[in-house]
């Protein structure tokens, strides 16, 4: 069956599995059937306030009722837009003011925060929403919905830190969810740990998935990826199985020992992606769980989250990259050199994407839209739009791709040019590095390395100067207890960036 709408996955899921627990958060858990009739009631009261057909901000903490309000969203012929009461208030002003949003959900406990901003439109509790459907007004949305309809628009920053909200369809969502299902194995049996925010795209390799296979998804409270341990031991009280983490959060566990400590007994499908694995990292979690299966994934908001994957099969050495390896079915993932022909093997390219997966662009925003979703230079012959990532690939023997870097990391330096990428792998492969980020100083021309781990900064550079060449040497090391990291487990290279501009 051709699905055209996401709510069909959620309705024919809890038609079959009405009782049984879809997403467990810290403070409530929703079973499918809770979860359809309070998205229906949510869609209803929209609906009955004259909102359909418009971005409607969920101003709501990461839980269960979130996703609700999400799919009430989407009832009501409208996109969610997620903002956490906790994200920084410069941020959240300025997706406001992008935004200009007639309606926003809110949680009875956010309510005096939101107060607090200059915003004038219609406030709705969530927690008053409930209690009805208006099933006629609802049916008369879905007659009129296509597949090409907006359900999300997610703000992100990228490098610049000026959010862009990025905005994505029915169409895109259930072609990247059905890919992605099918390659990680995803099940009724599947248990999802959540790790990202539900801000973020990441976070939709579980809450799609869930609905559309009748899975269970808990969200992981943030605070205890502080404690590995009790991370660990938070995976194997609730039996998760599946785990779709960013790079940064996986080794956060593995670098300070708590695999050799406790097992994640129940876990057999590892998916990461965000950032460069290290392969020394990635070695210790196959060393604790030999029978379990790792996939690298690789894509930005702009192409609705995935677009390549790589099922690990077989052992890399030091030195190597780990390839994001090939693009899902009926999309297409190419590499672009800067005359805007197709690279080579081993030529380093633009990673760029057509197909379905490619998003609508960027909201309010046809500047930054025409920037980077632009015309196939390939094609020549009529209109088809591509993605150009601002990411830098190459192909490997294999016909894998391997993710290099990215546009606005490669720098020239002492008559060289430089991928901040590679120094940053080989830094990684040194014992006593848990994590690092490596930086340029434009100003000062100077690259800068900022790590965590037992090593000291001056026996690091005598490690480094044996390693790298004279020119990929960086000119300051310095030393941090913990790696600052984004709200979705990234390293924060905006902040560290920062500190070397002041």
């Amino acid at each position: 069956m051709q699905h055209k709408n996401v709510l069909e996955y959620l309705e024919a899921t809890a038609g079959r599995v009405p009782d049984k627990v879809a997403f467990v958060g810290e403070d409530c858990a929703l079973t499918f059937g809770q979860l359809q009739s309070e998205s229906r009631s949510v869609g209803s009261r929209l609906l009955g306030e004259g909102i359909s057909g418009e971005p409607v901000v969920v101003f709501m903490s990461k839980s269960a009722r979130e996703v609700a309000a999400f799919f009430g969203c989407i009832y009501a012929g409208c996109s969610y837009v997620p903002i956490d009461p906790e994200m920084p208030r410069f941020r959240t002003e300025l997706i406001f003011k992008n935004l200009a949003p007639r309606a926003v959900i809110c949680e009875k406990g956010a309510i005096d925060k939101l107060g607090s901003y200059d915003y004038d439109g219609k406030i709705f509790c969530y927690e008053d929403m409930l209690g009805g459907a208006d099933d006629a007004a609802l049916d008369g949305v879905r007659r009129r919905q296509i597949d090409t309809d907006p359900i999300y628009i997610m703000y992100t920053s990228g490098s610049t830190g000026v959010p862009k909200g990025v905005i994505a369809c029915h169409r895109s969502v259930i072609d990247y969810i059905e890919k992605l299902s099918e390659v990680l194995g995803i099940s009724e049996e599947t248990v999802f740990a959540n790790q990202t925010p539900l801000y973020f795209d990441a976070s939709m390799k579980e809450v799609y998935p869930t609905i559309m296979f009748g899975a269970t998804t808990y969200l992981v409270p943030k605070q205890l990826f502080m404690f590995p341990m009790k991370l660990v031991e938070y995976l194997n009280e609730h039996k998760v199985n599946t785990i779709c983490w960013v790079v940064s959060a996986l080794v956060i566990v593995s670098s300070l020992g708590a695999l050799k400590s406790v097992k994640p007994e129940y876990l057999k499908t590892v998916a990461f992606g965000g950032e460069v694995f290290p392969v020394k990292q990635f070695g210790r979690w196959r060393e604790a769980l030999p029978e379990a299966e790792f996939f690298n994934l690789y894509g930005p908001t702009e192409i609705t989250g995935v677009c390549c994957y790589y099922h690990v099969d077989r052992d890399f050495e030091k030195g190597e990259t780990i390839p994001v390896g090939k693009a899902f079915d009926n999309t297409e993932v190419f590499l672009l050199t800067q005359d805007n022909r197709r690279a080579g093997v081993g030529e380093v390219g633009e990673i760029c994407v057509r197909g379905t997966s490619v998003t609508l662009g960027y909201y309010n925003d046809f500047e930054k839209t025409n920037e980077a979703f632009v015309q196939n230079p390939l094609n020549d012959k009529y209109p088809e739009i591509i993605y150009r990532t601002g990411d830098l690939g190459k192909l490997n023997e294999r016909g894998e791709i391997v993710f290099t870097s990215r546009k606005d990391h490669q720098i020239k330096h002492m008559g060289h040019r430089i991928e901040l990428g590679e120094i940053e792998v080989i830094v990684n492969l040194i014992d006593g590095v848990a994590m690092c980020c490596c930086l340029y100083n434009k100003d000062k021309d100077k690259i800068e390395l900022f790590y965590a781990g037992g090593i000291g900064e001056t026996e690091l550079l005598a490690v480094i100067k044996e390693k790298l060449p004279r020119y990929m040497l960086p000119n300051r090391t310095q030393r941090l207890e913990k790696l600052p990291l984004t709200v979705n487990g990234k390293i924060d290279r905006v902040y560290l960036q920062g500190l070397i501009n002041k």
